[in-house]
This record gives C-alpha cells, sequence and structure tokens, in this order.
C-alpha cells in the first residue's frame, strides 16, 4: 500500500529476509517500513545472551521523501522528512532489538530513555564527529552514508537520490524515487552490503 518503493539488501545477500513494522499517518498513508535480514533479533527471556550476541541481521528501513504538510485533519503540520528521520528510526530500531535484557526491570525505562534520547540528538546532528562517510551501493550506484557504530551494533542512513546530478538532492530534479534510506543492524558488516529495490515483497516473510 506505499506509494513509494521498497528497499532492502541486494541479490548478493542469500539469507531469510522477512518484514518487520509499518509506520502510517493518521490518515493511513504509509510514511516508512521495515524489511529484516539474517537472523530476526529476540530478546525473549528463553534466549540466552550468548545466543543473542551470536546473533546476525541488518534491517532496512524506507522512509518515504515527504515535504512540509498539514496534518490528515488541517489542524497542525507534519515535519518534513529527511535523512535524519531514516537515522532516528534506525537508531531506535537498533536499540529496540539490542536493550540489554539482563538489567533489572526497573532500571529498563530509564536506560531506553536515556539512549532514546542520545540516539535522536545524533541523527540530529549528521555533520557531527560521531558519524564518519561511508560510500554504498544503491540500485548499483555508490551513495554515500552517514555511519556510525556503538556497542550495540551500527547505524547508518542516506537518500537514495543523494548523487543527484544538479546536486540539489531533490528526486524530481534527477529522477529518482525520493526516499531516504537508514539501516542498522549486529553481526554483519556493513562495508559489504548494498541496497536495491524489492521487486516483489511477497518474498520477504511475513508479507
Amino acid at each position: 500500500m506505499a506509494a513509494f518503493p521498497w528497499y532492502g539488501l541486494d541479490e548478493a545477500f542469500t539469507g531469510p529476509r522477512w518484514l518487520m513494522q509499518v509506520g502510517a499517518s493518521s490518515d493511513g498513508t504509509v510514511e516508512h517500513g521495515s524489511t529484516g535480514h539474517g537472523d530476526e533479533p529476540s530478546l525473549r527471556a528463553e534466549v540466552d545472551a550468548e545466543a543473542r550476541e551470536k546473533q546476525r541481521f541488518a534491517v532496512v528501513v524506507t522512509v518515504a521523501s515527504r515535504p512540509l504538510r498539514k496534518s490528515a485533519d488541517g489542524t497542525g503540520v507534519l515535519e518534513a522528512t529527511s535523512v535524519s528521520s531514516a537515522a532516528w528510526l534506525a537508531g531506535a530500531g537498533l536499540l529496540s532489538a539490542t536493550w540489554p535484557s539482563r538489567m533489572e526491570r526497573a532500571l529498563r525505562q530509564d536506560w531506553l530513555d536515556q539512549q532514546t534520547a542520545i540516539a535522536w540528538e545524533l541523527a540530529d546532528d549528521l555533520d557531527g564527529s560521531a558519524w564518519s562517510q561511508l560510500s554504498l551501493p544503491v540500485d548499483g550506484s555508490p551513495i554515500s552514508f552517514r555511519y556510525r557504530e556503538s556497542e550495540y551494533g551500527w547505524v547508518l542512513a542516506g537518500s537514495e537520490h543523494n548523487g543527484c546530478c544538479d546536486g540539489s538532492g531533490e528526486a524530481a530534479a534527477c529522477g529518482g524515487s525520493g526516499v531516504h534510506i537508514g539501516a542498522y543492524g549486529r553481526g554483519m558488516s556493513a562495508y559489504g552490503l548494498g541496497f536495491s529495490v524489492i521487486k516483489d515483497i511477497t518474498g520477504y516473510a511475513g508479507a
């Protein structure tokens, strides 16, 4: 139902693929979604810490490129999406998949709140020292991503149309599909990844 193309890892990845959550606005418009690759991360109590450490996965987040616009009910405005939007969703996704489950229950929410705030601040400062640049192929063309690592895994974010020939970065100006791409993972190196449009989303488990 999304009006934009979904992205996932390219054909070089031959492991399991699965569909994750979809984010929609109040009027039902799909704004973003995620596709998983590799081991489905689990924080269930029956999965021991050692098994979680061995999990290898990469999740690709596709965010529709949207301008500043009115909300569905006309009472307010919705912020424009950007590479920071993709970085934030990827950072929050990594936290949800890797937080230390052995932490005391009373401390978990405080920890998540603190780390979530840090993830937001980092996503809002993509030119900061916490990020480096990483060039990865998107539909076969090199695209520049912002990339950072933490003890929990890695996060990256970029725009499918940031290689625009006129430098504007606008999808309409360079014929791009108009999406921002985020990704996060653990146990799989980000350096060897490539992204491509998903031609048939039904090939993902749960679709």
